[in-house]
């Protein structure tokens, strides 16, 4: 147990030594004291009175509202602390409680030499007796002896009786709510009795001597001179005796081990875990020859090294004659030294009344010795009653007792505060009135209480204070002063429990003023630094020093101080290093080493050599809080540490690794870095002293951390030189190689250091796969027999192709093939100038299983290095790379997150906190620390793993050297032969997807914005109907076209067709295989191909092309055999000739002149559906070929151009450069020449060679143009207008078509026909203009005495349904001779406007979402007033010839 030993309420406390007895393990015996420690705190009415008439000085009932507190503790006070009784009378201890086993009583005999009895258990309560009454020999000077048997259970059949002396404890399972309290509260009672004899012996005394040159105190376990002040029993004294010369081995101090020292016992001797030595200073040992009474540490500075007994040959544990005696002559009356000593014996007698929790017969006793004190100028024993006053008061307000301060304790009239005491009182009133009035008042007094006494404590006089329990008294000074500060500066209960048990505050005090709070800060720390032990290392022990210092830094910490706390931590380093490396050193001296070898002396150990044990590491080298006390230390000065957040020191997580750098990078702002650098130095010879492995490896990692820049550079390289030099890093990171390796041959486990640089990896790319193995993703909508428009997507591909796109790098450098290695490229950075040398470095991974190849290396210094590391996945799915995970040597072992970008902390322009109020920075989960921490994002490598895949070559193929030459308009046949080289997985998907040289530029052409549908239309059609390459189908079973599937280890074979194309210099045959496993429609969202190609040389040469085109109208009578040599022998029947008959309302012809650009003769053939020519053309020679072809008629010769390309289907295409009848003559030369190359056709052929030799191809005709006369030509008009002449006679002459006859004066009748083509009804108007022929105009349209008719030549004809046709007839005669010609012309009088509800239905039936182009045609080309009425005109006039 540690017991706060600087506790405000100290000296009311009763210290409790507590040992071990019998056969006990370790982790029992502290498990009881824990137990025991529970009820540290009786209270009196709780307690039992002894019934001795002679014992009740102390007795309970006289003051119930009392209480004891207990110290308990395992070890024995050093001298320096007893040599202060009585004056600190709450140093020694009053009580030892033997602690046993029980579970151990019925196993073996205790003690050979106590083993009467008739069972082990009786024996060994017999042993038990008699080592209590050894203890009692030994620790005379102890009251109350008693030993306590835990978890014990007596037998009910044959119980044995338990001696006096001795209590038992049943098992925490039996145990009452009481039990423990009712153990402690017989030990009260036996402690209040026996303290009764205590006080009757001082009351004895003649003199009381002060603490400090003179005095002495016989030591605990000394039996010499004196009885023993024990009266339980009256057993004879003992004349054991032990030296006192001690702070030697804590082993020998603290008696927390069996008296025989057995290694391999239950409970480990005393020899394997030494405690702490202490050392001054200045380097005197504190070890061989301590001082132990003020006496002894005076005269130290007299003594020199070479009498080390001189001293202790005198001390002979009680006073001389001549020293007990009073003096009576030559130092003043008689009754000032009566007085004297009456005051102390009082002071001596309340403070046993203190520790016995009769807190009102101490405040009695004490306010009278106090009294008598100060008017006798006693100011030391003056002081000491002040200070047991104030802490009877304080118990008095923690139990809640109402008292009033004694006037003893109230200010000197003489120094004029009393108005600003009762001021002070008013303004506590008024901040709370329902502060009791008590506390009010006494919490007024307390600071000036305090000063008052340390004032008496600190004057110089002939009896002055030591500075051991001048320092103590006043950091319990001061922790009282802190209290009140914390509470607001109030006496109430949040201030009573840290002053009475020390419990610790709800929050730690910051920077920020507090200068309202009486007592405030700043007196306090004044106050406090007067306990700072002077440099004069001889009155001060080494652990009296450290514990002072240590009292001084915690009251720092929790007033929110720290760098001035870390100004006395640092302090008590040098304290602490210097009692360890002498101890060390003389630990090193024992087994042969050299004391100045250090750390470095223990390289020639292991764990078998015979000098080993003597610097053995066990529990008691290195105490459990040094790693928070050096760790706390380390965060005050702002050392960049790894233990920031301690909890997670050990998780590599992404966000744990952020929140270091965050804390790094706020602690490198925080603070000085030389001041940094030398405190790490300070703990790394600190670590060596203990020795500390695990510390040398942690601060030299930190002194390596503090000392470099802590960002990612980035191209600008940025200064990241480390702030020590280039030596003391090559020796840091020497001393952690070898620490770990020694730390390993010594079997200590895996101790390693943390790496310094947390910004070590900076990159992790997969490095990109061969073209022959790189998958490349697609959609499942791409696979064939998936979607229609891919059924065909290898034979017809003009939908866009998907397969041919470029391949996205960035989706196919992520993507690995389950059961392949896969290959990285790591970044490492070292801006360090030594080398770092990596053990072993492997991905982390998660997801699908990854089986990393560990690699290792060595970075240069100073410099960012790339290296190849790589994996193997075992399955497919999803894998993350989050890091690596790398070892450096001498290092632990820890994942690294990837930080690609550099990174460098933000200065941030206003400085917002204050101290280490600067490091409190917020978990990431809130806002960060600076806009920086949000930039710093670690990188996460996201890839897919695909299933295991075939790899597939060209094996062959039929043309040579992969090169062809073509002609113009030929189609060549070759084959490719595929071999599978995988010899497990097959090929079950194949599709072949083609690029050409022509394709780009059409693709450019597309994509232009100028050009019209039309032009687009022709282009879409070249790559959708004449594409270069294609798949040719195979005929018979074995087509592996349709197989697709190629099986491991075979081949397969595939035929292809090429076509002759201007423009076409190299083709590329593309085939993406795979291996699916499963059908297409079952296939998931994505699949993942291979790809392999053929790249081809094409050179192709001009065959036959149409230099010239024209289409011609027919006029008059064509020679019958002209019509029979070009017309098509597919008539038999007389009726199907007469349907074929060519007039020239049904035919127009054809010329076109061919060029033979081949140096070979060419064979032309030209067919339509009715006519066939075939041309012999010479080589260079142009030939005319003239081919009748039938005339169009057209429904809408103004539709919309469509587009081949599914994606502009829903486009339209209207130019707005172009006025709206250049566009309707753009459309309807569109489309009558899409009607003509519709039912043409011409091929060509070589007729030279041989058979095998010649060559076949088409003629390419879409190069054809057609001008407004080759449409009038070849179109029949929507409303067909014909006039004939009835009654009329016909002369046909020769070689001319027949002439209608008609008599001068004659009636004959004009008929009319006039036939609607369309599909809507026409409201016509007819029109008749008679002419007489071969006039001028003006005579030709005269018709006075010329012509006459009955009705008129203008008239509104009835509606002509569509398709529909209409006749009418008028009376004509002629008036003179003469050659007269009919025309006619038929004009819209309104334009035909559907009904809504026909609208409205065909709307309902198409749902078509493209416009009826006719309006938009009105709208945009017609200035926006609709559709302008029609005329049509006869094709040929009527004549007739008049004659008489």
């Amino acid at each position: 147990m540690t017991p706060d030993p600087l506790l405000p309420i100290a000296p009311a406390r009763v210290k409790a030594l507590v040992l071990p007895i019998g056969r006990i393990k370790r982790e029992r015996f502290e498990s009881f004291v824990r137990r025991l420690d529970t009820e540290n705190v009786v209270h009196l009415r709780d307690i039992t009175p002894d019934g001795r008439p002679n014992r009740n000085m102390f007795s309970p009932l006289a003051f119930p509202n009392g209480a004891m507190f207990y110290e308990l503790m395992t070890h024995l006070p050093p001298p320096s602390h007893l040599a202060l009784v009585p004056f600190d009378l709450y140093r020694e201890p009053l009580v030892l409680i033997a602690v046993a086993d029980g579970a151990e009583i019925g196993n073996t005999v205790f003690s050979k030499r106590h083993s009467s009895g008739r069972t082990v258990e009786e024996a060994n309560l017999r042993a038990l007796d008699q080592e209590l009454e050894e203890l009692r020999d030994h620790y005379h000077r102890i009251l109350v002896h008693q030993v306590l048997i835990f978890d014990y259970m007596p037998s009910k059949e044959k119980p044995i009786p338990i001696p006096d002396g001795i209590t038992t404890i049943p098992p925490a399972e039996h145990h009452k709510r009481t039990t423990m309290k009712t153990v402690m509260c017989d030990i009260s009672s036996l402690v209040l009795a026996e303290m009764t004899t205590l006080a009757k012996s001082y009351e004895g005394r003649s003199f009381m001597d002060s603490p400090g040159p003179g005095s002495r105190q016989p030591a605990m376990d000394d039996s010499s001179g004196l009885s023993r002040r024990n009266s339980q029993f009256a057993l004879p004294m003992g004349s054991r005796s032990t030296s006192t010369s001690g702070l030697a081995d804590r082993s020998h101090v603290r008696m927390s081990m069996p008296p025989v020292p057995s290694k391999g016992g239950n409970f480990p001797s005393s020899n394997s875990t030494p405690g702490r030595p202490s050392t001054p200073v200045n380097g005197r040992s504190g070890l061989s020859n301590p001082p132990t009474t003020f006496d002894d540490i005076t005269g130290a500075r007299d003594s020199g090294p070479g009498s080390p007994e001189s001293k202790a040959d005198t001390h002979d544990g009680f006073r001389t004659q001549s020293q007990d005696r009073v003096s009576v002559q030559g130092f003043g009356p008689n009754e000032r030294w009566r007085n004297k000593t009456k005051s102390r014996i009082q002071i001596v007698i309340g403070s046993l009344y203190l520790q016995a929790g009769r807190w009102a017969d101490s405040i009695e006793k004490l306010s009278e010795a106090a009294a008598v004190a100060k008017s006798i100028n006693d100011h030391l024993w003056y002081g000491k009653a002040m200070e047991l006053l104030l802490v009877n008061l304080l118990l008095l307000g923690w139990a809640g007792v109402e008292f009033q301060v004694p006037t003893v304790l109230l200010p000197p009239p003489e120094k004029g505060t009393a108005p600003s005491l009762a001021a002070a009182i008013q303004e506590a009133e008024s901040k709370d009135p329902n502060q009791p009035r008590w506390l009010r008042n006494l919490q007024i007094y307390i600071p000036d209480l305090l000063d008052r006494i340390i004032g008496s404590y600190s004057r110089i006089s002939s009896e002055h204070l030591p500075p051991l329990p001048l320092s103590e008294a006043i950091i319990r000074f001061c922790r009282i002063l802190t209290a009140l500060h914390l509470a607001n500066g109030q006496l109430d209960e949040k201030s009573l429990d840290m002053i009475v048990f020390g419990n610790p505050p709800g929050k730690t005090l910051t920077t920020s003023p507090r200068f309202t709070i009486v007592p405030n800060r700043t007196q306090i720390v004044i106050t406090l630094f007067k306990a700072f032990p002077s440099s004069a290392s001889e009155l001060l022990t080494t652990i009296d020093r450290i514990v002072i210092l240590s009292g001084i830094a915690s009251i720092l910490g929790v007033l929110g101080f720290q760098r001035k706390k870390a100004m006395v931590v640092r302090e008590l380093m040098s304290v602490l290093i210097g009692g360890l490396i002498e101890a060390r050193t003389r630990g090193a001296a024992d087994v042969g080493i050299h004391p100045a070898a250090g750390l470095a002396g223990l390289n020639g150990l292991n764990g078998h050599s015979a000098g080993a044990s003597a610097l053995d590491l066990g529990e008691g080298d290195i105490e459990h809080g040094i790693d928070s006390f050096l760790g706390l230390l380390l965060k005050t000065y702002g050392v960049i540490g790894d233990n920031l957040y301690p909890d997670t020191a050990k998780d590599d997580s992404d966000a744990n690794s952020l929140l270091r750098i965050e804390k790094q990078s706020a602690a490198r702002i925080f603070g000085i870095r030389n001041m940094k650098i030398n405190i790490l130095r300070l703990c790394i010879n600190f670590s060596e002293a203990l020795p500390d492995f695990a510390g040398v490896l942690r601060f030299s990692s930190d002194l390596l951390r503090t000392a470099g820049s802590g960002v990612a550079p980035g191209p600008k390289r940025e200064d990241v030189y480390p702030a020590i030099s280039r030596d003391e890093q090559i020796r840091l990171a020497a001393n952690i190689n070898k620490t770990a390796s020694l730390s390993k041959r010594l079997g200590l486990g895996d101790l390693t250091a943390e790496y310094w640089d947390e910004f070590l990896l900076r990159g992790v790319e997969l490095r990109p796969l061969p073209a022959a193995r790189r998958p490349v993703p697609h959609a499942k909508s791409l696979l064939p027999n998936v979607v229609t428009t891919r059924t065909s997507q290898d034979v017809d591909p003009f939908i866009y192709n998907p397969f041919l796109k470029q391949v996205d790098k960035e989706g196919v450098d992520k993507i690995l093939v389950a059961g392949e290695p896969a290959s990285f490229k790591i970044t490492l950075q070292n801006p360090y100038e030594i080398e770092v040398e990596i053990e072993s470095i492997r991905l982390d991974t998660e997801d699908v299983e990854f089986e990393p190849i560990p690699a290792n290396t060595v970075i240069g210094p100073y410099r960012t290095q790339k290296m190849a590391i790589s994996g193997i996945p075992k399955s497919d799915g999803s894998l993350r790379v989050n890091g690596a995970v790398i070892k450096v040597r001498g290092c632990r072992e820890r994942r690294f997150p990837i930080f690609v970008e550099p990174w460098v902390p933000d200065i941030r322009p206003k400085v917002k906190t204050i101290g280490l109020g600067s490091l409190n920075t917020q978990h990431p989960a809130e806002k960060p620390l600076c806009p920086a921490i949000e930039r710093l994002k670690p990188t996460h490598l996201d890839l897919g793993v695909i299933s295991a895949q075939p790899t597939v070559i060209i094996k062959s193929s039929t043309l040579p050297q992969s090169s062809v030459m073509i002609l113009e308009g030929e189609r060549q046949a070759f084959s490719v032969t595929l071999q599978n080289l995988s010899t497990t997985t097959p090929v079950d998907f194949l599709l072949f997807s083609f690029q050409d040289s022509t394709q780009a530029p059409l693709q450019i052409a597309l994509d232009s914005r100028d050009a019209t549908a039309a032009e687009l239309y022709e282009y879409e059609l070249i790559l959708a109907k004449k594409q270069a390459l294609r798949l040719r189908k195979r005929g018979g079973e074995n087509d592996n076209n349709k197989k697709r599937y190629i099986a491991p280890g075979q081949t397969a074979t595939f035929d292809f067709e090429i076509l002759g194309k201007p423009g076409l210099t190299h083709g590329i045959i593309q085939v993406d295989y795979a291996y699916l496993g499963v059908p297409h429609d079952e296939v998931a969202e994505k699949f993942y191909t291979r790809q392999v190609s053929l790249e081809l040389t094409v050179t192709v040469n001009a065959s036959v092309e149409v230099s010239r085109i024209d289409i011609l109208a027919l006029h008059g009578s064509i020679p019958e055999p002209l019509w029979a040599r070009t017309r098509k022998a597919i008539t038999n029947s007389a009726e199907e000739e007469s349907e074929n008959v060519m007039t020239p309302d049904t035919h127009c012809l054809l010329v076109l002149d061919l060029r033979n650009s081949w140096p070979s003769h060419m064979s032309v053939e030209l067919e339509s559906d009715e006519a066939h020519v075939e041309e012999q053309i010479l080589p260079g020679n142009t030939g005319r070929v003239i081919l009748p072809i039938k005339r169009v008629y057209l429904e809408d010769p103004h539709a919309f151009i469509p587009a081949l390309n599914p994606s502009r289907q829903r486009q339209f295409v209207v130019s707005t450069k172009i006025s709206p009848e250049v566009e309707r003559a753009n459309r309807e030369a569109f489309w009558y020449r899409e009607r003509i190359l519709d039912c043409l056709r011409a091929t060509w052929r070589t007729t030279s060679g041989h058979a095998n030799t010649k060559r076949t191809g088409t003629v390419e005709l879409r190069a054809m143009r057609l001008t407004s006369r080759m449409i009038e030509a070849v179109k029949i008009d929507e409303v067909g207008v014909e006039v004939d002449i009835l009654g009329a006679r016909n002369e046909t002459v020769t070689g001319e078509e027949g002439t209608k006859v008609v008599g001068l004066d004659e009636f004959v009748q004009v008929r009319v026909r006039v036939i609607n083509r369309t599909e809507q009804p026409v409201y016509p108007m007819l029109r008749l203009l008679p002419a007489l022929c071969h006039r001028p105009l003006n005579v030709a349209l005269d018709f006075t005495r010329k012509l006459a008719w009955n009705g008129t030549l203008q008239q509104v004809l009835p509606v002509i349904a569509a398709k529909g046709e209409f006749e009418t007839t008028m009376g004509v005669t002629a008036l003179c001779r003469g050659e007269f010609e009919i025309m006619a012309s038929v004009e819209e009088t309104r334009v035909y406007v559907p009904p809504p509800e026909a609208a409205a239905d065909d709307k309902e039936e198409g749902e078509k979402e493209v416009v009826n182009i006719d309006a938009v045609l009105a709208a945009g080309f017609g200035g926006g007033k609709g559709k302008e009425r029609r005329i049509w005109h006869s094709r040929r006039p009527c004549r007739f010839v008049v004659r008489d």
